[in-house]
């Protein structure tokens, strides 16, 4: 009963926390009374803009990238299963290698399918 407490305060407390960071950002935007030329174009370190910024990128970046967050989220997992090996027992150690399996099935997948080749 007391980790269903902490947790329950746990999650009010983040819920007050980024409720009260929203709510703050709007109640103390800064907005500018009229828009100038200047604050329409992109920011480049101070040099001026070549071209405009609505550019196509070739899907293999986006690609690439999903595969990057897909193996963050796994190390995400990873992290605190590791922390706690010990006191999980072998169950725990068979589950997560299917787990990794599965994910290592779906990168040999992309692999085959030549999703991550850079041309």
């Amino acid at each position: 009963m007391n980790q269903w407490v902490a947790a329950l305060a746990f999650l009010i407390t983040c819920t007050l926390v980024a409720g009260s960071m929203v709510l703050g950002a709007r109640i103390l935007a800064v907005k500018s009374r009229r828009g100038t030329r200047l604050t329409r174009t992109t920011y480049e370190c101070g040099e001026e803009p070549d071209g405009t910024a609505w550019i196509r990128f070739h899907p293999r970046y986006y690609v690439i990238a999903l595969v990057f967050v897909l193996f963050d989220v796994e190390a995400v997992f990873l992290f605190p299963w590791a922390l706690v090996i010990r006191e999980l027992g072998a169950l725990a150690i068979i589950d997560m290698l299917i787990f990794i399996g599965i994910l290592m099935l779906g990168w040999l997948y992309a692999l085959k399918k030549g999703a991550l080749k850079w041309q």
